[in-house]
């Protein structure tokens, strides 16, 4: 298996080049637990929207799983939350939101494997990574390879799934045949990961990068709530960069 972990000491805002102009801007921030008892998640939610709306340029947000803490009903209440945001949001399924495929589709009106295309020349593939008990689960291959066989023309694919798809994180499931199907399509440009919230880096698996954005909720984790930016520029230079949801620093950044 060929592998690398890049920490934050050795990558840095410093060392990415921001690219010229912008045609496409996603943010994707996870682990919220809204409803976490002894938690202050009204907070940490509304001051993650107030930055997102404070963004500039925006084209979409994915709020990349454990949108809930094992209380699913408290989703119409988050989604109206969601809907102050002043741009499209798309959502994936975490561990903790414990959600059947048909209570998942009657609350975000979308199954939980889905794909589409942004902007005319970018696709997204949002995969759903658990069980609705909360087993941590190897994505729907067969939904996979099609997703990423339908998208294949276009120059860019983001790939979003909570749950690392690899053993290299603590948290993470030993899923080496998805490794590969991503490693086999050249426009994945990058997969984005949710559920460590001590992991706020880059990993790369046969040259693909695997990103993590930490967290902005929850009981534990890196002690700065933070969320991912991913660009691609007029010039097809694509980047990523972690920022503070409390005032916008940026912690860390890499060309992909």
């Amino acid at each position: 298996m060929s592998t690398s972990f890049i920490t934050l000491p050795f990558i840095s805002y410093g060392k990415m080049s921001f690219p010229n102009g912008s045609r496409l801007k996603i943010i994707t921030a996870s682990d919220g637990h809204w409803g976490q008892p002894n938690t202050d998640y009204e907070s940490s939610h509304r001051n993650l929207i107030e930055a997102i709306n404070r963004e500039k340029d925006v084209d979409l947000v994915v709020f990349n799983g454990d949108l809930t803490h094992d209380n699913p009903s408290l989703m119409p209440e988050l989604k109206k939350l969601y809907d102050q945001l002043q741009v499209p949001y798309q959502v994936t399924k975490g561990n903790h939101d414990h959600t059947d495929e048909e209570a998942w589709v009657h609350y975000w009106g979308q199954p939980s494997n889905y794909s589409f295309v942004q902007k005319d020349d970018y696709g997204i593939v949002l995969l759903n990574s658990s069980s609705a008990t909360g087993e941590y689960l190897c994505v729907d291959m067969a939904f996979a390879q099609k997703a990423l066989e339908e998208l294949q023309a276009l120059s860019h694919v983001f790939v979003f799934t909570h749950i690392s798809q690899n053993d290299w994180t603590r948290h993470g499931v030993d899923c080496t045949d998805f490794m590969d199907l991503l490693a086999s399509y050249p426009n994945v440009k990058a997969t984005f990961h949710g559920h460590d919230h001590d992991v706020d880096g880059i990993m790369l698996y046969r040259k693909k990068p695997y990103l993590w954005s930490g967290h902005f909720g929850g009981s534990w984790g890196n002690p700065f709530p933070s969320y991912r930016v991913c660009e691609v520029g007029e010039d097809g230079k694509t980047v990523t960069y972690l920022k503070t949801v409390k005032d916008g620093t940026i912690l860390n950044g890499n060309n992909l």
